[in-house]
């Protein structure tokens, strides 16, 4: 079978903790993965071999971000730069942008957002291959379950999914709205057409016309090169817009006006671009109440929930818990080698009974710490890590992780909260091999939250020696 090459993906940071996070992250989806600690050195290694994409921070010591950016665009125009920003910088990142930068991402960030950033702006580029079929066809099955009232959800999508309607996917996080999103698009006419989905929430409000809407060359002083916008990315296709409630409710207006003309402007054109788009929105927050509160305009609100859609929360799908529970164990317990992984009686009822805050997203993070914890095809109570009076789900940052007793190491009932967390930090890393982007999606916490914790106990194991 021939091998499909990878992309090729140059980090430049000078922050260790933030580069080797890149690195591992992107390393672990498959990409060929060269870091530089500065800017001087990353132009350097620019110069001498070919890449598909720049990752770089802005502020660096000796050659910033923007620096960076400038010679790159005078060495290969066509290679994709993506700028890491801080919160105190969105300034310079908005000029950034117009320097030519593909994408920039706000710190903090999940490493989630991160490889979604970069399959995006590498498929933009024309670096990544469509999906083959067989992978659509395992997108479309996705969503797992046998409660009544989603598989009657489906049906219903299945049906409505063949028109242009819009919709509007509410419910609470990790209850799978991308996923629903999804199963639409693929049981759509539209299915194998563009799908371009927007995280209204992760862009900030000033880059998020730009974004959906583009702009020409010379548009504004730096404006080196065309930026074409998710709308028009999307034309003939499905344009997701997730968590649509966080827009900025003056960008919401001309969203409202390209819904009705179908068509977009972008900055600095001479005529509005035809565009052919059905609308998938999703939003964890109760839009009347936004309406009220006069964030959401109730005229967009009725245009993009012409079709609504009501995704319970794995609480109110009691039949699902467990279903859901032999699916992750199969699946990790694959990766790890497993013959047949189950829970014991006293684990199954601890999931049974307990909450799921975090829905299923928290069931699959539970479920794939337990595996990579636990020894043996049984897992262990002590192994989920929940709460049995519900009082908390697993580690959090920066919360503190659930009062939970530890069989393994034989700690008292009464053992402080900082030491259940750092006994789960460290079980978690020795199951993956000291893998910290690993470790730290299983953990459900940041790659940079987990080194910070690390290195807090570093500290705290010299001072007591």
């Amino acid at each position: 079978m021939m091998s499909v090459k990878k992309s090729s993906i140059l980090i430049i940071d000078d922050d260790q903790t933030m580069r080797l996070a890149l690195q591992e992250s992107l390393a672990s989806c498959g990409y060929h993965v060269v870091a530089a600690e500065d800017g001087e050195e990353g132009v350097e290694l620019f110069q001498r071999r070919a890449f598909d994409l720049v990752i770089t921070d802005m502020k660096m010591p000796g050659m910033t971000g923007i620096e960076v950016l400038r010679d790159v665009k005078k060495l290969a125009p066509e290679i994709p730069v993506i700028l890491v920003t801080a919160y105190g910088t969105v300034n310079t990142a908005v000029e950034a942008m117009k320097e030519g930068a593909a994408e920039f991402i706000m710190k903090p960030f999940s490493l989630d957002d991160l490889e979604g950033v970069v399959k995006d702006v590498l498929s933009a580029h024309g670096k990544e291959a469509p999906p083959k079929q067989q992978d659509r066809q395992k997108q479309d099955d996705g969503i797992i379950t046998r409660d009544p009232k989603m598989l009657s959800i489906l049906e219903m999508l299945k049906t409505v999914a063949k028109s242009k309607s819009s919709i509007m996917i509410q419910g609470e996080s990790g209850t799978g709205k991308e996923l629903v999103a999804r199963f639409i698009y693929h049981h759509s006419k539209r299915r194998g057409n563009p799908f371009v989905a927007v995280n209204c929430a992760a862009i900030p409000q000033n880059l998020l016309e730009s974004e959906m809407f583009g702009y020409e060359k010379g548009a504004f002083t730096g404006a080196t090169q065309k930026k074409i916008g998710k709308f028009e990315l999307a034309d003939t296709g499905t344009l997701l817009l997730d968590e649509v409630s966080e827009m900025d409710i003056h960008l919401q207006a001309k969203l409202l006006r390209v819904i009705q003309e179908s068509e977009v402007d972008r900055l600095g054109g001479h005529a509005p671009i035809p565009v052919d788009v059905r609308l998938l929105s999703t939003t964890n927050v109760n839009i009347a109440n936004a309406i009220e509160n006069k964030t959401f305009r109730s005229d967009l609100y009725y245009r993009l929930n012409v079709i609504p859609v009501k995704i319970p929360p794995l609480r109110e799908r009691s039949g699902d818990v467990l279903y859901l529970t032999q699916y992750f164990l199969e699946k990790y317990g694959r990766e790890k080698g497993m013959k047949k992984p189950s829970l014991s009686d006293r684990a199954a009822g601890i999931i049974k009974a307990y909450h799921f805050p975090g829905n299923v997203r928290e069931l699959e993070n539970v479920i794939e710490r337990a595996v990579l914890i636990n020894d043996g095809d049984c897992i262990a109570p002590e192994a989920l890590y929940l709460d049995q009076e519900e009082t908390a789900p697993a580690v959090s940052a920066p919360g503190p992780v659930p009062n939970v007793s530890l069989e393994r190491g034989s700690p008292s009932e009464a053992m402080a909260l900082k030491d259940v967390e750092r006994n789960l930090i460290r079980d978690t890393l020795a199951s993956v091999a000291g893998n910290k982007t690993k470790a730290a999606k299983i953990l459900g916490i940041s790659v940079r939250t987990l080194w910070n914790k690390i290195q807090e106990y570093e500290k705290s194991s010299r001072e007591d020696a």
